[in-house]
């Protein structure tokens, strides 16, 4: 079996799920360039819980985690089957934290925006990882190292969230905030020399790290996408740019 490779989507507003927009044809077309896989592993930015989780429920309901949007929405079902042998295999794999089973969560927005792009036909097994929101960066990348294994199960590792992401700074028809350009190409520059440590705390980067990071559940989902893929393995970007001014949403395969 080929090893399966790790993406990174910057997925931004739930919006891309209905609108026309350059992104969603990208994602589509990431997934058609790589082996289709046996099932899905997602970390996504919008499963943020005290300790982590795997879930293990097989028919994961579709969750509309957002609120004050257009009905339609809201009316979106991604029906893909859940994959608890997937959730075992993480629980499994995973040593610098303790994973346990969860029964009860879906699939959020983070995961099935992208998911509904990607594999149309929701028929791919999925479960979802959460993401400790008490875990150090470090423990992060940790765990997407962990996991790597997976890959050679068939299993793809998908990892949604957004390396720039202020939503107190969003605004229309304008372009991207400077200090959200000037750190969205810090952090490709980085990735691109696979410098992952320098990537742990975006402060580092200044003024433009703490506006582009003011939150880090978002930012997160990146370095579990480094830890997951090997330090050899480079990124291919396929989609860059901004929503709202201060959405990145730069995405990479690596492998």
């Amino acid at each position: 079996m080929r090893r399966m490779p790790v993406i990174f989507v910057g997925h931004g507003s739930p919006m891309n799920a209905v609108e026309d927009n350059p992104y969603t044809p990208q994602w589509s077309e990431a997934a058609q360039s790589i082996p289709r896989p046996e099932a899905i592993l997602c970390v996504s930015a919008h499963w943020l819980t005290e300790g982590s989780f795997a879930a293990t429920t097989a028919r994961p309901e579709t969750i509309h985690d957002f609120w004050g949007f257009p009905q339609a929405l809201y009316d979106i079902a991604y029906p893909a089957p859940g994959s608890p042998d997937t959730a075992a295999a993480a629980m499994r794999a995973v040593k610098s934290a303790s994973v346990a089973p969860d029964a009860e969560w879906g699939l959020d927005h983070g995961a099935w925006c992208v998911l509904r792009a990607m594999y149309p036909e929701a028929d791919i097994p999925v479960c979802q990882l959460s993401i400790d929101m008490h875990a150090e960066p470090e423990t992060h990348h940790a765990v997407g190292r962990e996991l790597a294994p997976l890959r050679d199960e068939g299993i793809l590792i998908l990892c949604s969230g957004n390396i720039v992401h202020n939503l107190g700074m969003l605004r229309r028809a304008e372009p991207p905030h400077a200090w959200a350009v000037e750190f969205d190409e810090a952090v490709r520059e980085a990735v691109e020399r696979r410098a992952d440590e320098e990537l742990f705390d975006p402060s580092v980067f200044g003024k433009a790290g703490k506006l582009s990071v003011p939150t880090s559940e978002h930012y997160w989902p990146l370095l579990y996408a480094l830890g997951a893929a090997a330090h050899g393995e480079k990124p291919r970007w396929f989609a860059e740019g901004f929503e709202l001014s201060s959405l990145s949403m730069r995405s990479a395969v690596f492998g």
